[in-house]
């Protein structure tokens, strides 16, 4: 079982290295700005203490004014975890993809654009993985009929 790192004290570290990245931080999880995903995710990888070398999941809520995409990052050197989310509209639902940081995001976030219709902006084969390409809607969305 790994420790849950402070989110308090991560999100201060973000604040000093990209100031404007989180919207909120709660005793669980880090909100962070959609626009700045990629971003805090390669400074969660590459910072010195936090090493966060393993995204073990990813998955979708819909919240039906919005999305929130959640992410739990795994330090294997450390044994520290961290859950951060980013939240995108329904108008327009996309976000960073994190497949060039972490092969484990590749089938999570293919997976989440096939059933809920978010897309990861930079992946490198945003097709659906679970239903057929014919299909019509997202089925795990609140308002698919």
């Amino acid at each position: 079982m790994t420790t849950s790192l402070l989110t308090t004290e991560v999100a201060k570290q973000i604040n000093e290295h990209l100031p404007g990245a989180v919207v909120e931080t709660t005793d669980a999880a880090i909100l962070v700005n959609g626009n700045s995903l990629l971003d805090v995710a390669d400074f969660f990888k590459n910072t010195a203490g936090l090493d966060f070398d393993y995204l073990t999941t990813i998955t979708a809520v819909d919240y039906y004014q919005y999305f929130e995409v959640i992410y739990l990052f795994v330090s294997m050197e450390h044994n520290h975890s961290l859950v951060v989310k980013a939240r995108c509209s329904r108008e327009n639902p996309s976000l960073p993809s994190l497949v060039s940081l972490w092969r484990s995001a590749d089938h999570q976030e293919r997976e989440i654009y096939d059933l809920m219709g978010i897309t990861f902006e930079g992946h490198p084969n945003m097709k659906r993985i679970v239903l057929w390409p014919e299909f019509q809607g997202h089925p795990l969305r609140k308002d698919y009929l």
